[in-house]
């Protein structure tokens, strides 16, 4: 009798570890199919962006502006759809803070699709500072640059400086500009944040534009924490109230950068809840 016990209790464990492994080895391949139709996409759009060009450039002879929020509404609608494949959930908070003017977001940054979710909520013409690494991308590069993105060389001190002083320049031009202020893409804990770059702030201290705090939750989970597994997801990108640099003192602007990480720390932790 307590044979029989005993092999009906290993039985029914076996039973359970086969169908969790059924169950496991069925989400592994829908999320792999989601990473398949993602590039798929990806790599039909970037193809049929050429043609594409060619109209923008067509309109582009007839009215610039146009052609430039043309070209932003595009990528846009593209992003979408890359972010309806992976499944993700995108929760919104402090739209209101968006200046309805030429501003300066800054935002912390543990994902590429940082820059995915965040492109696909810009109002106004918005440029991102991103690593060079992405101009090597054929099609990418094209769009990036029409939509006055800057490529930065984080080796290169000289280039940076550059970078900065085009950055001032688009702001100056009417396009708002987007930074990650770590620096580099943030590997460590959820909640943590690499030391801001106080450097990157003269691009509103020079411009007087606002600052927009930017908190993202839980992006690394969509791709980067379980690679190649292209996961659902729930992401929470909260706009924190403008700061005008013209309003500060000259001791407050110069660890602006700190105060803009203690910011977006503190809304990081308060929207982890809601994850």
């Amino acid at each position: 009798m307590e044979i029989d016990k005993k092999i009906s209790l290993l039985i029914e464990a076996s039973l359970f570890l086969c169908y969790d492994t059924i169950v496991y080895i069925i989400e592994r391949r829908d999320f792999m199919i989601r990473l398949i139709l993602a590039l798929i996409f990806v790599v039909i759009f970037l193809l049929f962006s050429y043609l594409l060009f060619f109209i923008e450039w067509i309109i582009g002879k007839f009215n610039k502006k146009a052609k430039d929020y043309s070209c932003l509404r595009i990528v846009q609608w593209a992003l979408r759809v890359v972010l309806k494949i992976t499944g993700t959930k995108i929760t919104v908070i402090g739209q209101e803070n968006i200046p309805d003017e030429t501003a300066l977001f800054v935002g912390n940054h543990r994902s590429f699709f940082d820059i995915v979710i965040a492109y696909t909520h810009c109002k106004r013409l918005t440029g991102f500072v991103a690593k060079d690494s992405l101009a090597k991308v054929p099609g990418l590069r094209a769009w990036m640059k029409r939509l006055y993105c800057l490529f930065l060389d984080r080796s290169d001190v000289k280039q940076g400086m550059k970078v900065i002083l085009q950055a001032i320049e688009y702001i100056k031009q009417g396009v708002s500009m987007w930074i990650f202020p770590e620096g580099t893409r943030n590997t460590g804990e959820e909640l943590s944040l690499l030391p801001f770059k106080e450097g990157s702030f003269k691009i509103a201290l020079k411009t007087g534009c606002p600052i927009v705090p930017v908190a993202i939750n839980n992006t690394a989970d969509i791709l980067e924490s379980h690679f190649p597994i292209l996961k659902k997801n729930h992401v929470i990108i909260e706009y924190g109230t403008p700061i005008y640099p013209n309003e500060l003192s000259r001791d407050e602007q110069k660890v602006i950068g700190a105060t803009c990480q203690n910011i977006i720390g503190e809304m990081l932790v308060k929207n982890a809840k809601d994850i």
